[in-house]
């Protein structure tokens, strides 16, 4: 009898151990045992010193509460709450475009100087820099509140995307050996991303530059440095000088609005010949006409439409989403001249998630459309997709998600 309460009492035991979670101190061992077997010698053979390497490792943890980490025998993240998000109306992302604007307008006077020599060096309008700076960091005000070592250091041990990180840490350790850079001096993000222009360290390497003469390309206390880092960033992706970013428009119900997308460009005369015009009784600057222009209509029906230009894309490539890339483009244009809020309303929406969009993304790709992937974000492709599908099935398009159409494509 005791034998076998002996017995109980050690399966529970057994029991209690395995429920207890990998603890701090033995993913810290994990962590400095990886840095010292796995991710030295490759840093080495990148020559980076040693010096560099303890330097910037130098009493940094594991930082166990950033996101999408999966901790040691886990086999997925410890949460994932896209799946529970709630769809937000695009008129959300503007909310603050406000604070941007005038802090904007208030920085163009302050450092126009600096401001004219980017934008005849580089060809970016000194508005989308400004939109950009505000945008990314309120102007260098935004608290920046981690240290990027640790940050790219416990990303690339635990993170869902440990190799990209892998090469963002390695990336740092290059601005320590090879461009002066003080290991403590770099604040990023909980995602990496640093300085006031919140560049990853493998974007630092390639574009950020000397804007104030000094010598070095500081992005975190050098407001000239960051301007310049940023306009060089979008020169080098292909900023076409001379080119507006894009333009608010109303679109014909003849025309669709599954003609969305960069790969369905046509010159801005033939879209205006389409019966599309520039809000406000506005004309098409002359010289943009003979240039290719895209549909961009991200509410699809329910909101502001825009033929954009290729620098449209240039912004996409500062960060991919579309609406990212209006925010700095109305902003820019509000900055420099005074222009006001969209002149058509966004639509309201709500009462569905982001797992039901990726549900009905999923529905989609089923019926053989490509919507970029069902990510529960709608993008061009998307929108697109569903005007098509719309369509196809005797329904008005309206290339974008509504109660109706997530129930009908789940």
């Amino acid at each position: 009898m005791r034998f076998r309460h002996t017995i109980r009492l050690m399966a529970l035991l057994f029991m209690c151990l395995i429920a207890i979670p990998v603890s701090a101190q033995s993913v810290e061992a994990q962590f400095r045992n990886w840095l010292t077997s796995d991710l030295w010698p490759e840093a080495q053979r990148r020559g980076i010193s040693s010096a560099t390497f303890n330097a910037a490792f130098a009493n940094v943890s594991p930082n166990l509460k950033l996101p999408d980490l999966v901790l040691p025998g886990q086999g997925k993240p410890r949460s994932d709450t896209q799946h529970q998000a709630e769809f937000r109306a695009p008129s959300a992302y503007f909310k603050h475009i406000g604070g941007v604007v005038s802090g904007g307008r208030s920085r163009a006077g302050q450092l126009s100087g600096v401001l004219a020599a980017i934008e005849k060096r580089y060809g970016v309008s000194r508005g989308i820099l400004l939109a950009i700076w505000g945008r990314e960091s309120g102007f260098g005000r935004a608290k920046i509140p981690y240290d990027a070592f640790e940050v790219l250091g416990t990303k690339a041990f635990l993170a869902t995307r440990k190799e990209m990180f892998r090469q963002e840490v390695l990336a740092a350790l290059e601005m320590v050996e090879r461009r002066g850079v003080s290991p403590r001096t770099m604040r990023s993000s909980w995602a990496g991303a640093m300085g006031q222009p919140q560049f990853m360290p493998s974007s630092y390497l390639k574009y950020a530059v000397d804007g104030d003469g000094n010598g070095t390309a500081d992005i975190w206390n050098s407001e000239a440095d960051t301007l310049a880092s940023i306009a060089n960033y979008l020169a080098q992706h292909g900023w076409v000088r001379g080119r507006d970013w894009g333009f608010e428009v109303t679109v014909p119900q003849s025309v669709s609005c599954a003609l969305e997308g960069p790969d369905r460009g046509k010159r801005i005369a033939d879209w205006q010949a389409l019966g599309i015009r520039r809000v406000g009784g506005k004309a098409f600057p002359e010289h943009e006409l003979t240039g290719e222009g895209y549909l961009m209509m991200p509410a699809g029906r329910y909101g502001p439409a825009f033929i954009v230009t290729p620098n449209f894309y240039r912004l996409k490539d500062y960060n991919e989403s579309d609406l990212y890339a209006l925010f700095v483009g109305h902003a820019g244009d509000r900055i420099m001249y005074g222009n006001s809020e969209f002149a058509a309303p966004w639509g309201r929406f709500g009462g569905f998630t982001r797992s039901d969009v990726a549900a009905m993304q999923r529905g989609l790709e089923r019926l053989g459309y490509d919507v970029g992937g069902s990510d529960g974000l709608v993008g061009f492709k998307t929108r697109r997709s569903i005007g098509d599908w719309q369509q196809k099935n005797g329904i008005a398009p309206t290339c974008f998600p509504a109660d109706d159409t997530v129930r009908s494509l789940r």
